[in-house]
């Protein structure tokens, strides 16, 4: 006799599964707990943006102020302590080694978080 005879797997089966829908309500032991209502809300820490603007003839501002590459480095050095976000917006007809320049010079300075800022696109 070659076949398995699933009748026993069946019958554990389903003796399984009535013992799992008995036990089931048991393990919710929730108390009702009634919470008190406020209008205070956490405040989250703000986050240190700085905006780095790349023109087309390579020159760079930071926040709105014109600035050069070596003050560039300084600056984010100094920009670098907690950890902000750098949000670098580029002419699109920069050279992307400008764009590397800026990039490496923020990664040296221990900015790690860049984000590019683009413009939606015209349908």
């Amino acid at each position: 006799m070659a076949e398995i005879n699933t009748t026993p797997l069946v019958d554990v089966m389903l003796v399984l599964l009535v013992v799992f829908m008995i036990t089931a309500p048991l393990f919710h032991q929730a108390v009702g707990i009634d919470l008190p209502r406020t209008v205070a809300t956490q405040d989250k820490p703000q986050e240190k943006v700085l905006h780095l603007s790349l023109a087309r003839d390579g020159s760079v501002t930071l926040d709105g102020q014109a600035i050069s590459q070596t003050a560039l480095s300084t600056q984010l050095q100094a920009a670098s302590v907690g950890n902000p976000e750098l949000q670098l917006q580029a002419d699109q007809a920069t050279p992307y080694q400008a764009v590397a320049a800026v990039m490496a010079l923020a990664q040296q300075a221990g900015v790690n978080r860049i984000a590019f800022v683009t413009q939606p696109q015209a349908h």
